[in-house]
């Protein structure tokens, strides 16, 4: 049986149709279709984050949130992939993801073949000038002046393309296409972990997916958003632009993924293959007053996103579930799946192998996520979501069921609820007691011009 992760960057579940979000802007058939055949997580969550805690959780089925940072893999983890190596897979990573890549990051390790492919973001591939595109038509007068080069040298990633085939993520489902006919001309089974970091920011869409925004708009096309309140920099006709730009990213990653399902199909790889689709996190866009990631928006918006499940032919598929998992699970679970399920002794994750047979019980009474520089905490179960925040401000309790969107907080009087969800966790989980709140902007320039 083969084993293929498809890890999408960035990807908010409720811009995956199938999930069917009241005021889901995109439709995304690709996804959705192999949804028909899987089984659909609604409360799959990341629990270290951002981009590589959450990779270091999904590669190792260790649990990072309590004793790491954004950091490399350590020379004593114990990766899938070297696992699925030692038991005669070939292991393939495609990936335009470029933060696996920066140096001693090490996460291609266990990886009998490895393609990178440039030009995602910050992955310096063009010492510039722009020729193509201008710095000033994507500003604001409220962009801080420190952001703008950040602008600029996405823009020196992005210059000359424009069509679909132009872009990183389209080139990563070409060049795994290549590697899993390779596997079937070897005869071997394979373990790929495809991994793109499309619709992470910057948001610009080919002009044939560029169509969510509204016609008549003429301002600037802000396809790289600063943090801090989205009211400083963009009044509400460029925030939608922006969003509008978002939803046209999650419309062409869908298109990519066709692209690479139509291949997989014709070469067989639906009948004999474990198929996972998921993202590592989603994204905020204003949703509570600011866009990009940050430890002080631990709502849906960064939180929920698609995990999806499909066994081989289809197998136990067609089925929506909300039991609790988290991203160590991952390992187990497929481990488990290919019948490996004896190397979960190691692991922090818990085999979903029972839920995606049949058995809706949750293996957790909460789930916990979080930044491991920040003492801010997020604990859901499967109807409340309890955000833990630093000392001296108030903590925040929504009731998902009843306000899937979090604008109304419950926390007083919902002491029983606050405990219930406490117990579900252990404390180790809040050792960390940091003021940290703008991590995520000296994680995503490490190693790159703009450190």
């Amino acid at each position: 049986m083969n084993v293929i992760v498809l890890m999408l960057d960035s990807l908010r579940q409720d811009h995956v149709s199938v999930y069917g979000w009241d005021g889901c802007p995109v439709q995304t058939p690709h996804i959705d279709a192999i949804a028909a055949e899987g089984v659909v997580f609604d409360n799959v969550y990341p629990e270290g984050l951002p981009t590589i805690p959450v990779r270091t959780d999904l590669m190792t089925g260790l649990s990072s949130l309590t004793n790491r940072t954004w950091q490399p893999l350590m020379a004593t983890d114990v990766t899938m992939a070297e696992v699925l190596r030692r038991e005669g897979y070939l292991t393939a990573l495609v990936a335009d993801t470029y933060h696996l890549f920066k140096p001693d990051m090490n996460f291609h390790r266990g990886f009998d073949a490895f393609r990178w492919v440039r030009g995602a973001e910050y992955d310096g591939v063009a010492a510039g000038p722009l020729k193509h595109l201008k710095l000033e038509d994507h500003l604001t007068d409220g962009i801080p002046a420190s952001w703008r080069e950040s602008v600029h040298q996405a823009l020196l990633s992005l210059d000359g393309r424009t069509e679909p085939e132009d872009f990183p993520c389209w080139q990563t489902m070409t060049a795994a296409l290549d590697v899993l006919a390779q596997a079937r001309e070897a005869k071997r089974d394979v373990f790929l972990w495809l991994d793109t970091f499309q619709p992470h920011e910057p948001w610009c869409p080919p002009a044939t997916f560029d169509t969510f925004g509204d016609p008549s708009y003429d301002g600037p096309k802000v396809i790289m958003p600063p943090g801090g309140p989205a009211s400083a920099w963009g009044d509400h006709a460029v925030l939608d632009r922006t969003r509008s730009l978002y939803a046209g990213e999650a419309a062409y990653t869908d298109a990519c993924l066709g692209r690479l399902f139509d291949g997989m199909r014709q070469m067989g790889y639906l009948d004999d293959s474990v198929i996972v689709i998921l993202s590592d996190h989603g994204h905020p866009l204003g949703d509570h007053g600011k866009f990009l990631k940050g430890p002080d928006r631990v709502y849906s918006e960064l939180l929920k996103v698609p995990f999806i499940l499909r066994l081989p032919g289809g197998a136990h598929g067609g089925r929506r579930v909300k039991a609790l998992g988290r991203f160590p699970d991952l390992m187990p679970t497929l481990l488990d799946v290919v019948g490996l399920g004896a190397n979960n002794m190691a692991l922090a994750g818990k085999s979903l192998k029972s839920v995606l047979e049949g058995d809706d019980t949750s293996p957790y009474a909460a789930t916990v996520s979080g930044f491991f520089p920040s003492d801010i905490r997020c604990v859901r179960n499967q109807r409340y979501s309890l955000i833990v925040n630093a000392e001296g401000d108030t903590d925040e309790l929504y009731d998902l069921d009843a306000d899937p969107r979090e604008t109304t907080n419950i926390i007083s009087g919902s002491a029983d609820i606050v405990a219930e969800l406490m117990r579900g966790i252990g404390s180790m989980f809040f050792k960390q007691k940091s003021q940290v709140r703008g991590v995520q902007g000296s994680m995503e320039v490490a190693g790159t011009s703009l450190e």
